[in-house]
């Protein structure tokens, strides 16, 4: 891509989940595409709001945008997606990476869906190497598992939003242990990713802040992630950085938002259906010990 098309890019923090949605525009035709859109949970209370989606389709209408594509980087664990909500409000499509199927294989039963896993609650599923048009501009679709299975990032120009792959330099990279995750993989998805061009910009899904930094921030490059990432730097071997991920990943506690978000999301966004009493219920499976006779 040309530099008179370079991607008009726009950020939405989300501060209670940590997350970044992106607004990537081309300004050559004011099309548009949404990646991993944020839907409001309350957990305590199980309320639903959609304030944060509704401030990008301001910012879409202020733009006057046409939204073509909403783009998942996973299903992911720690937010439910606006998919399905901004879908109704834009007309866009949603699509994720091909390998979803793995995923609702996974966690499917464990909330007693019995939907096909298939990805057909999708409305594009995506593999390695597909171009997503976008006006004059498209999308290359770029295979990152480890993270989870279905893990894709999307690179437009000299862009590439990463999912959770990776995180700042000085946050490190993503967990590897959820059901399906592989450290192994992981690293070489990276490293995927770091053979690009120096200078190209790396958008993360996340950040936390690492100790010692009073902002957050979710774009840095090829060049100071090999430099400089504290997990994955130029001279990290795979065995060591499998290592490391898998003695780290031990220690982390689940996600808060991890059952509550994964039900949705490998459902492209999906609530569950209201049931006879006007109600709907998110599942969460309980592990109990035989032992307690409860």
């Amino acid at each position: 891509m040309s530099a008179q098309t370079k991607p008009d890019i726009r950020a939405f923090f989300d501060e209670a989940t940590f997350t970044v949605t992106y607004l990537v525009r081309d300004p050559a035709t004011d099309t548009a595409a949404i990646i991993d859109p944020v839907l409001d949970y309350d957990p305590k209370s199980g309320k639903i709001t959609t304030i944060g989606a509704d401030r990008l389709l301001a910012a879409i209408g202020e733009s006057g945008a046409k939204v073509e594509w909403i783009l998942e980087t996973h299903a992911h664990a720690d937010h439910l997606s606006a998919a399905q909500y901004l879908k109704a409000k834009t007309g866009a499509k949603t699509g994720i990476g091909a390998n979803i199927g793995k995923v609702q294989e996974i966690f499917g039963p464990l909330f007693g869906q019995n939907a096909p896993s298939d990805g057909r609650e999708f409305d594009a599923l995506f593999a390695d190497g597909d171009r997503i048009p976008l006006g004059q501009s498209h999308f290359e679709v770029l295979a990152t598992p480890g993270h989870t299975p279905a893990c894709i990032s999307y690179r437009i120009g000299d862009a590439v939003f990463v999912g959770d792959t990776l995180f700042m330099p000085d946050y490190g990279t993503a967990r590897a242990d959820f059901p399906g995750g592989d450290a192994h993989a992981l690293y070489r998805s990276i490293h995927r990713i770091l053979s690009l061009p120096p200078e190209t910009r790396l958008f993360m899904c996340h950040d936390y802040k690492a100790p010692g930094r009073d902002t957050y921030a979710w774009e840095t490059s090829v060049a100071e992630e090999r430099a400089h990432n504290i997990h994955i730097h130029d001279g990290v071997s795979e065995d060591d950085y499998v290592a490391m991920r898998e003695m780290r990943d031990a220690a982390l506690a689940a996600p808060v938002l991890l059952l509550p978000s994964v039900q949705v999301n490998i459902r492209a966004g999906h609530l569950p259906k209201t049931e006879a009493n006007g109600h709907r219920y998110l599942k969460i499976p309980l592990t109990v010990p035989p032992e307690a006779n409860l």
